[in-house]
């Protein structure tokens, strides 16, 4: 990364403390003042040493040690004061970045279309905001602030160096740079490539152990080990294999460089005793004991701006995990919104394609269908030929590249994000509850709903049962004290939060197929209060299910292929015929034991 890119990322990070900015720029000037302050001591020290040295052996004859004294602990004191006032000032600003990161990530989230979710796992999203906010915030409240003084210190150290001993001077200088040479290695542009890839492993890792923690029930239930989950065990290998490997590459150049920063004494000692000779100079003593004392100093600010600049690395890879979000184009409010005057639904000549695919096809090619108002209509077909897609550009997970998709005669696209979540539920295969009452789950359907209306929304979805069963009936919050629900459970309760929400366009993607032979078919009854009178799409594997909507739609490779009602579909002895023969072989197949 080059030195304009790193400063305009710099510039970009610290825009966001807002007016607070000015306040890490005061901090890092107190982090300068600080550094020279509390240098200012050891030369006190050597006017102590020197004025010892003088009078040696006779110390009593020393002057001006009272006033070198009070000059060492002032400046001492001073330099931690400053430190503290620079600290205060980088918390403040560090603190209002993280915020004002936090509030814009998390407000831009919210205008995204929904298809952004579908794509980043809700754990590899709070990796994210929650790791690269903190990392921010401790570069700037903390590395940036020690940055400064660790940048001023070795200057002042060099200045001091040639003021003293100029031959002395030289030698102290050589560990220097060879600490920079065998630094350099450690942060090329390769370096920074690994570090991405180091933080994108440790991205999936934490990714899978969100889903790894969220499935511990399913785990125990079944009498699974940890590895049933094998993404994340391939994802824990995986990054330990590569931090291994990163961190042998960096074995040498590091050793190299501990080996320099900790080089003076092997150079300076046998330096000064070679300079020195047999000639007793008080003057070159008292500075070869103020080299000697000084030069750890610049040791250890040597090591603080290799670690910082590490620092720096990670800081600028969350800042470029935030700004990928933030660069998201989020989904687009009409100029002049207009409101459906049905709640048909039509596609014309549809085209779409993720933008992440590399494919040359369309995910879906030239699709047109309409459903009518208050008609049910079912999506089916081999698994990975577009039935999802379609029914997920209806609500505008996306928006499509060719064509348009209508609700009530209007582009979806001029039709306001609230007016059309209003007018669309919809009913996913993996329901995912909060880890929330009953009550709280189901209410998110209807704001403002009173408890009455969701007891009701619960009753027609089947729950009388489920509520029953749990401790505090809908109060019961979810995840906790053992208390858990199935698939088929979770899918009731999805049910009622969408019968309450009480949309005129109902979207049912597979709601049953996760669901044992009882809940589907309590499942099967919740669908049919939450369908009558509405608009409905449903996108299912069991035919059973779909035999009595009012029609089908077959798809494959992302076309329609055939479209009809069940009867007309299977007298056609096309796709739909053949994956109701092999429905009903399936449904009539048994596990039969041979008699021997």
């Amino acid at each position: 990364m080059s030195n304009n890119q790193n400063k305009n990322k710099f510039i970009r990070l610290l825009n966001y403390s807002g007016n607070y900015k000015y306040l890490t720029i005061l901090g890092m000037i107190f982090s300068g003042l600080s550094a020279i302050s509390l240098l200012v001591p050891f030369i006190y020290i050597w006017n102590v040493v020197n004025a010892l040295l003088v009078v040696a052996p006779d110390f009593a004859k020393a002057q001006n040690l009272e006033s070198y004294a009070v000059g060492a602990f002032f400046y001492a004191f001073l330099g931690i004061a400053l430190n503290f006032c620079g600290l205060m000032c980088t918390h403040l600003s560090a603190f209002k970045n993280e915020k004002n990161m936090k509030d814009a990530t998390i407000n831009h989230l919210l205008n995204l279309p929904l298809g952004y979710f579908s794509n980043h796992t809700s754990g590899g999203l709070r990796k994210v905001i929650d790791f690269s906010t903190a990392k921010t915030e401790g570069f700037l409240a903390h590395n940036l602030f020690d940055l400064v003084g660790a940048i001023v210190t070795p200057i002042v150290f060099l200045i001091l160096l040639f003021s003293f001993d100029l031959l002395l001077g030289l030698i102290c200088i050589i560990p220097i740079i060879l600490c920079f040479l065998f630094m350099y290695p450690m942060f090329s542009k390769d370096s920074q490539n690994i570090m991405a890839q180091y933080q994108s492993y440790l991205e999936k890792m934490n990714s899978e152990a969100v889903e790894y923690v969220r499935g511990i029930p399913v785990t125990k239930a079944f009498q699974q080990t940890v590895y049933s989950f094998r993404n994340f065990i391939d994802a824990i290998k995986n990054y330990g294999k590569f931090a291994a490997d990163y961190s042998l590459s960096t074995q040498l150049p590091m050793t190299a460089f501990t080996v320099s920063i900790n080089g003076f004494f092997a150079l300076l000692i046998p330096a000064g005793i070679l300079i020195a000779g047999t000639l007793v100079d008080v003057k070159f003593l008292a500075n070869f004991i103020f080299y000697v004392i000084f030069t750890p100093i610049c040791a250890v600010m040597m090591n603080k701006i290799m670690t910082i600049s590490q620092d720096w690395m990670l800081a600028s890879y969350a800042l470029d995990g935030i700004e990928a979000i933030l660069n998201e184009k989020p989904l687009a409010e009409p100029a002049n919104p207009q409101k459906p005057k049905n709640h048909s639904i039509k596609f014309e000549g549809v085209f779409f394609d993720y933008e992440e695919s590399n494919s040359e096809e369309h995910i879906l090619n030239d699709i047109n269908l309409k459903i009518n108002e208050n008609d049910s209509v079912a999506l089916v077909g081999p698994s990975g030929g577009g039935k999802t897609t379609i029914a997920s550009l209806i609500p505008r997970f996306w928006d499509v590249d060719e064509g348009s998709i209508k609700i009530g005669e209007v582009d979806v696209r001029d039709i306001s994000t609230k007016d059309l979540m209003e007018n669309i539920s919809f009913v996913f295969q993996n329901t995912r509850l909060f880890k929330d009452s009953i009550y709280n789950n189901v209410a998110i359907g209807k704001k403002g709903a009173s408890r009455e209306e969701i007891l009701n929304a619960l009753s027609l979805a089947q729950c009388d049962d489920i509520i029953d069963e749990l401790p505090d009936g809908i109060d019961t919050v979810i995840g906790t004290e053992g208390t858990y629900l199935s698939g088929g459970q979770q899918q009731r309760i999805a049910l009622a939060r969408a019968i309450l929400k009480d949309a005129p366009i109902i979207i049912l993607d597979e709601a049953t197929a996760l669901a044992d032979p009882e809940n589907e078919y309590m499942i099967q009854k919740a669908i049919s209060e939450i369908t009558k009178d509405k608009t409905v799409i449903m996108i299912a594997h069991r035919l059973s299910t779909v035999k009595n909507v009012d029609k089908i739609y077959v798809v494959e490779n992302g076309r329609v292929v055939e479209e009809g009602n069940h009867s007309t579909l299977v007298e056609n002895e096309g796709l739909y015929s053949k994956m109701w023969d092999e429905f009903n072989r399936s449904i009539q197949w048994k596990v039969k034991s041979e008699v021997i």
